[in-house]
C-alpha cells in the first residue's frame, strides 16, 4: 500500500478514530487502526468492540491495500506535522512497518496483519431514515447531562431515543436520568422513523456522535436495529451496539400537577446559583430557594465554611415556598435553557419540580429536591 493525503484530511479522519480506541485494552490490535486504500479514497477504520468508527478521506492512492497501525501513535504523529503538508503513508508487508514521511520528518511504525482486525458484523436494520445535523445535536446534547454513571444501573448509562406521543402528535424523543434529574427532548418525526425501536444509545456513542453533528448543513442517516444503531454522512460511519436493557417507565416521574410557576431568566438564574454555592461544602452542595411574590431568595448555610445569600426578581404569585436542591444539578439545567427564561413549576417541597423553557414544552426537564 502506498497512499499521498493532505494532512489536514488525515487528521481529521485519524482523531474520529483515535478517540473511539480504547486507552487500556488487554487485545492489542484494538489500539490499532485500520487503514484500507482503494480507488481514490483512503478508510480508516477504529473499534472497541462496542463502537465502530469509518472515517473517509480522498487521497493519491498509488499502490492499494491495507494494513493496521497505532492509533494514537499515528494521530499525535500527524497532530505535529506543518499545517499544509502532504503525508505519503507507504507499507512494507515484508517488514511489518509503515514509513510515514511528510517533508523531512520520516517515521517507521510497527503494523499488525489486517486479518486480525475485527470488523463489526453488519446487521438488519428495522429503521432507516436522515434527520438533521441540529435536529440530532439538540436531541442528545440537551439530554446527554442527565444520563447516570452508576454502572449496577447499566440501563440508564444512555440515552433512550424512541417514538413517543408528543402534545401535538408522534415525536422523536431523547431520553435520560439518573434518579436525580431528567431530561425529556422532542423533535419532529423525521420521514421513515414511524416503526423505529426504542434503543438505548450509550454514553461514549453520544460523545463520539457530537462529531459528526458539528456541520449545521449536514444531513445524518440514521439506521436503526433492536441491537445496533448507526450514524453516517458522506464520510463518517459511526456504528454502536446499543444497551441491552429496557428503559424504566419515565412518564411516571414527570409530575403532571405542578401548579406553582416562577419564571426567571435563565442566565442570571444561573450565575447566582453558581455565585452562592462557592461557600458550600463540596459534598451536599445544597442551594435554598425562597420564594415569594416576585422574588427569589437564594442562599446557602455551610456551618463549616460560611453562608451565601443572593436575591433574584422573578414572576411568581403563588404561596411562600422554600425548596432545597442540589446546585449541580441545577446548573446544568439552567444551562441547557436556550431562550431567556426558564420556567419552574413547583409543587411542595418535598416533590419534584418540572422546568422548561418559556412556553415550549418539546424540552422538560425535571429536578429532585434536597432537604436543606
Amino acid at each position: 500500500m502506498k497512499i499521498s493525503i493532505e494532512r489536514a484530511a488525515l487528521l481529521k479522519a485519524v482523531s474520529q478514530a483515535q478517540s473511539v480506541v480504547e486507552r487500556r485494552n488487554t487485545i492489542p490490535i484494538l489500539a490499532n487502526v485500520l487503514i484500507e486504500a482503494e480507488g481514490n479514497d483512503v478508510q480508516f477504520r477504529a473499534t472497541d468492540l462496542d463502537i465502530e468508527v469509518v472515517d473517509k478521506a480522498p487521497a493519491m492512492v498509488e499502490r492499494a491495500g491495507a494494513t493496521t497501525v497505532s492509533a494514537v501513535t499515528l494521530h499525535e504523529i500527524v497532530r505535529k506535522l506543518p499545517d499544509g503538508s502532504m503525508v505519503t503513508l507507504s507499507e512494507d508487508g515484508a517488514a511489518g512497518r509503515l514509513t510515514v514521511t511528510a517533508g523531512r520528518s520520516n517515521f517507521n511504525l510497527a503494523t499488525l496483519p489486517k486479518e486480525d482486525f475485527p470488523v463489526m458484523a453488519s446487521s438488519e436494520y428495522h429503521s432507516n431514515f436522515s434527520a438533521p445535523a441540529p435536529v440530532l445535536r439538540r436531541l442528545f446534547d440537551k439530554s446527554k447531562f442527565a444520563i447516570s454513571t452508576e454502572e449496577t444501573r447499566y440501563y440508564l448509562n444512555g440515552v433512550y431515543m424512541h417514538i413517543a406521543e408528543g402534545e401535538g402528535g408522534r415525536v422523536l424523543r431523547c431520553v435520560a436520568t439518573d434518579g436525580h434529574r431528567l431530561a425529556r427532548i422532542d423533535a419532529e418525526l423525521p420521514e421513515g422513523a414511524e416503526d423505529m425501536p426504542g434503543v438505548i444509545v450509550p454514553r461514549k456513542t453520544v460523545g463520539e456522535l457530537r462529531k459528526l453533528l458539528e456541520d449545521d448543513e449536514m444531513k445524518i442517516a440514521v439506521s436503526v436495529s433492536e441491537t445496533k444503531v448507526r450514524f453516517a454522512t458522506p464520510d463518517i460511519t459511526l456504528t454502536s451496539k446499543v444497551i441491552d436493557g429496557t428503559f424504566p417507565d419515565y412518564s411516571r416521574v414527570i409530575p403532571q400537577g405542578n401548579t406553582k410557576k416562577m419564571e426567571v431568566d435563565a442566565a442570571d438564574f444561573a450565575k447566582a446559583v453558581d455565585r452562592v454555592a462557592t461557600v458550600s461544602s463540596e459534598r451536599s452542595r445544597a442551594v435554598k430557594l425562597a420564594l415569594d411574590e416576585d422574588r427569589l431568595v437564594l442562599s446557602v448555610n455551610a456551618p463549616d465554611s460560611g453562608a451565601a445569600e443572593e436575591e433574584l426578581a422573578v414572576a411568581y404569585g403563588d404561596e411562600r415556598l422554600e425548596i432545597g436542591f442540589n446546585a449541580k444539578y441545577l446548573l446544568e439545567i439552567a444551562s441547557q435553557v436556550d431562550r431567556e427564561n426558564a420556567v419552574f413549576l413547583f409543587n411542595s417541597a418535598g416533590d419534584p419540580t418540572l422546568m422548561r423553557e418559556g412556553n415550549d414544552t418539546s424540552a422538560v426537564y425535571v429536578v429532585m429536591p434536597m432537604r436543606v
